[in-house]
């Protein structure tokens, strides 16, 4: 039986190449695409992939919080974290999310093929340089008790912060969330409140820092 793979990454060329590569490989089945987290979700639950191939940067929803939502909902479909960066940042947002293998768009294509194939087993496949980054990072964290700030954020309230980052204003968030104006509203304020952060711009530097949003 093929393994049947989900890719998200808001890049076509990306997705072209490696729907390509891996169509080429004994029993591996690309059976979708999708350009950002939302579209992402929303395949997942249609089709119950066995792994999807996910982007961290990506617009309207990034892959952190689509990581979390389809782990949350099809807990049966292994994630892998196929991303340019290696920032702590990314990579504990996309652990904590519950990605089962996190590995750097530099690597070779049998890199990522052994990594789809250990995830199916139910094992974690970290790429050398991510583990390096996970060992530096449990060591700094016996040392601390320190809370991660965006770890007070709700999912709805990411969602809106990374929306507002990406320049887009309250009326267009409320649409595409199916929510008020209001209640766009009054997320953006506790978030302030959560954050500390009293303006537009705070908060999407903040974004970025946090790596919510694929903006530069």
């Amino acid at each position: 039986m093929s393994i049947r793979i989900l890719i998200a990454d808001d890049h076509s060329i990306t997705r072209e190449g490696l729907k390509v590569m891996l169509n080429k490989m004994e029993n591996f089945e690309v059976v979708a695409e999708a350009e950002n987290g939302r579209i992402a979700i929303s395949l997942a639950r249609k089709l119950q992939p066995d792994v999807v191939v996910m982007d961290i940067n990506m617009p309207d929803l990034n892959g952190v919080d689509a990581t979390r939502q389809i782990v949350a909902e099809l807990p049966q479909t292994r994630i892998i974290a196929l991303s340019m960066y290696s920032d702590r940042s990314y990579v504990k947002g996309m652990l904590k999310a519950g990605v089962s293998g996190y590995l750097l768009k530099n690597c070779a294509f049998e890199e990522l093929a052994e990594a789809i194939q250990t995830v199916m087993r139910y094992q974690t496949y970290l790429s050398p340089k991510i583990s390096e980054i996970v060992r530096d990072e449990f060591v700094k964290m016996m040392g601390s008790n320190e809370p991660n700030t965006v770890e007070l954020l709700t999912d709805k309230e990411r969602e809106v912060l990374q929306l507002i980052a990406e320049g887009k204003k309250t009326k267009d968030i409320a649409e595409l969330l199916h929510i008020s104006v209001k209640t766009v509203e009054a997320r953006r304020s506790k978030i302030m409140e959560k954050l500390n952060i009293n303006n537009v711009a705070g908060l999407t530097k903040y974004a970025i820092r946090e790596g919510l949003t694929s903006i530069e």
